[in-house]
């Protein structure tokens, strides 16, 4: 089933885990929107830049930092995602409140594993 995710953080440095998670829900055959703060592209996708408005959004896999999070409250719950998914390193409990709030599933796991485990 395609699950059309957004990577928040995403990052066009190959080594990066954002990268690695980009190329591989779409080899699963998910839609992708990696959106970052510098322009670029993952294997061919364009990072969006800024706070694009995308619809339908299954899951938020996110790629930044607590701290730097609070910025992107408002957009995540924008996007109306049915989860959020806080990779190593992402997790933050005024987040997962928040969006408890607002009828989203929080999920404290690895896109990448999710994946290798066919559980995404």
């Amino acid at each position: 089933m395609n699950k059309r995710t957004v990577i928040l953080g995403a990052s066009s440095n190959p080594e990066r885990y954002s990268y690695k998670a980009t190329v591989r829900l779409k080899e699963a055959g998910h839609s992708v929107f990696p959106v970052g703060i510098k322009a670029g592209d993952i294997n061919g996708e364009l990072i969006l830049v800024g706070k694009p408005a995308i619809e339908n959004v299954d899951t938020v896999t996110l790629y930044v930092s607590k701290e730097n999070q609070k910025e992107w409250y408002d957009y995540i719950l924008s996007l109306k995602p049915k989860r959020i998914i806080y990779n190593p390193g992402t997790e933050n409990d005024d987040l997962v409140k928040l969006a408890k709030k607002n009828g989203i599933e929080s999920e404290v796991a690895c896109t990448l594993v999710l994946l290798s485990l066919s559980e995404y």
